[in-house]
């Protein structure tokens, strides 16, 4: 005679179906509340900051400002490693060999995508995940006031009535040549680029009348204008910077694309996971945000401008199609 079973011990029944679904979903939900509890975590450890400049240059000034001031907003430590080494490109390629798990950011500015497009790296924006803009070095048009020029149309129709008279001091090949190129194809100009290693050296040549024009900025050459031994013609920023009120923007005369600034932003390996760009990029707006922080970033004679992820992305989509068509003229 066969044993009998109840049903509750019959898994094919109604209720027993009952208690098995049940179980199921309790155990999928503690296993979805405990994914979400550890994504929730993120970071549980600090996240290395690859700088790809030596201390002491602009790079490293300010990456080294939001390093200090970011680590209320993203709950650990966003510790500096300086990498310096060609043009900013042997940091960056070593970002593109670290894992894609969100704990480790690097910094990119304009002139990276100047050494792709001129040869020097492989390795494009592209080849990243944007994480967003921190910082802006408005770059002003800076010229010797022994030439007589005081607006920047009495340098265009000198550069226009002279062509190739005019000794515009670069970085070849780096982001003041781009910024120089740009004005030159804005008013279809021909300068004559003299090369100098840092912009130290390049500002120091314009007052000493070695060269004629050149790009500075606040940090750079401020002190030289207020001496008047230096001009500032015109700044490339959005709008008129507090320490040169009197300066007019390229935007308002008329050079809507000339919107020439050294912006430096976070990138991360690519595939890192959406959802960790997005914290990162909170605390980055979460410390631009920062009145310690904006005040020290003015103090270093830069200003804050913060751009999200996809901001950030079409920024340097723009900017890649402006380099991309003026490298013919940067190669060094």
């Amino acid at each position: 005679m066969q044993a009998g079973h109840s049903k509750a011990n019959d898994t094919d029944s109604p209720w027993s179906r009952r208690v098995l679904t049940a179980v199921a979903g309790s155990v999928l939900a503690v296993g979805c509340a405990s994914a979400s509890a550890q994504e929730a975590t993120y970071p549980e450890d600090p996240v290395e900051f690859i700088v790809p400049w030596g201390p002491g240059g602009g790079s490293d000034i300010l990456m080294r400002l939001v390093s200090n001031h970011i680590e209320d907003h993203l709950g650990q430590p966003l510790p500096v490693i300086n990498m310096p080494g060609v043009s900013g490109t042997v940091g960056l390629a070593d970002l593109a060999e670290r894992p894609d798990d969100g704990y480790t950011v690097g910094q990119i500015h304009d002139g990276f995508l100047v050494s792709h497009h001129t040869g020097l790296t492989p390795l494009n924006w592209d080849d990243f995940e944007p994480v967003g803009s921190m910082t802006a070095s408005p770059q002003y048009l800076t010229v010797n006031p022994d030439k007589g020029w005081e607006t920047m149309e009495d340098f265009v129709d000198y550069a226009r009535e002279n062509p190739g008279e005019i000794r515009f001091g670069v970085t070849l090949g780096g982001v003041p040549h781009l910024h120089a190129a740009m004005i030159a194809e804005a008013e279809d100009l021909e300068f004559r680029f003299v090369g100098f290693e840092g912009t130290g050296e390049r500002i120091r040549a314009l007052v000493g009348g070695h060269i004629d024009a050149a790009m500075g900025d606040i940090a750079s050459s401020n002190q030289f204008v207020e001496n008047d031994d230096l001009s500032f013609l015109a700044v490339g920023h959005t709008e008129r910077m507090a320490q040169t009120p009197d300066v007019p923007t390229m935007m308002e005369l008329g050079y809507e694309d000339l919107q020439l600034s050294i912006l430096r932003g976070l990138i991360a390996p690519k595939g890192t996971p959406e959802d960790r760009i997005d914290v990162l990029a909170a605390a980055l707006e979460a410390t631009s945000n920062d009145e310690d922080f904006v005040r020290a970033v003015n103090n270093s004679g830069a200003e804050v401008q913060f751009m999200g992820p996809d901001d950030f992305r079409a920024h340097l989509e723009r900017l890649d199609a402006t380099v991309e068509r003026l490298a013919g003229q940067l190669q060094q």
